[in-house]
């Protein structure tokens, strides 16, 4: 379900405000322009130091990405490698080769062309690999800025909150003022380990899950590919890939249970 990220984060936020609203506190009370400005402002300062430009230019496309991705048809691969399998053994190896304009994954058409052109096996097998640890360590630096950002934000929140004591310790003589000023300053810590717990972080932990469901739908189809190239028969082809499925999707439907649960580059 692509809109779990958001109904998680929106479930999180709206227990925290609901909680705090039950105990008599006023969702205003945690408006505050300061700490705001050392939250956002210091943690987007610290992880740009961090990760570099290149990296914080993609962090809004990678927002986008994270609220909706849709999940990888695994199903749809393996039905659509089998049937190449059958044309291959068919009708062989060159018969593939009018079917890689309606392949539309890049991926697959590439590792489909190296066999089409009687590439040697062991090569296909160390280039379409090496294209997928590529690719894992792409999507494991999308994730950095977030995980960064998770791991800065609580230590802004506790900067901020020292930088008000001193305010409220520079104004003892005002006995007044020591109770609200005592509660500004705590609000730039819980609005760090907020933004790291209930934003940062679980960006970062999605991020992770979308690119090792991609990994894993790249490493059927390099499987598929490969047993296509040494001739297999689809049924066996479908066998081997079927262990790639979680069981709810197995074509016999055996151990009915829930599953767990492509590449989207930023831009």
């Amino acid at each position: 379900m692509k809109a779990a990220t958001a109904i998680g984060i929106g479930l999180a936020f709206g227990s925290l405000i609901m909680s705090s609203m039950m105990d008599g506190t006023s969702p205003a009370s945690f408006i505050n322009i300061p700490a705001l400005m050392i939250i956002l402002g210091g943690t987007a300062g610290v992880t740009l130091a961090s990760v570099g430009m290149d990296s914080m230019k993609r962090v809004p496309s990678l927002y986008k990405m994270v609220f909706s991705a849709e999940p990888p048809d695994m199903r749809g691969q393996l039905d659509r490698l089998v049937a190449l399998a059958d044309k291959a053994r068919r009708e062989g190896l060159l018969a593939l080769d009018a079917q890689l304009g309606e392949i539309e994954d890049r991926f697959t058409r590439n590792a489909l062309q190296l066999v089409v052109d009687g590439t040697d096996p062991e090569m296909v097998h160390t280039i379409l690999e090496a294209e997928v640890d590529g690719m894992a360590a792409r999507h494991e630096a999308s994730a950095a800025p977030f995980e960064k950002a998770g791991g800065f934000a609580p230590t802004m929140g506790i900067i901020g909150t020292v930088l008000g004591l001193v305010h409220v310790l520079q104004n003892l003589a005002a006995p007044a003022t020591l109770g609200p000023s005592i509660s500004a300053a705590f609000i730039a810590t819980l609005m760090g380990v907020g933004a790291a717990n209930v934003i940062f972080l679980p960006i970062a932990n999605r991020l992770k899950a979308i690119s090792a469901e991609e990994i894993e739908l790249r490493m059927m189809t390099l499987e598929g590919i490969l047993s296509i190239q040494a001739g297999d028969n689809p049924r066996l082809v479908s066998e081997k890939l079927m262990s790639y499925l979680p069981p709810v999707e197995r074509a016999d439907g055996e151990d009915n249970v829930a599953p767990l649960n492509v590449e989207a580059q930023a831009a």
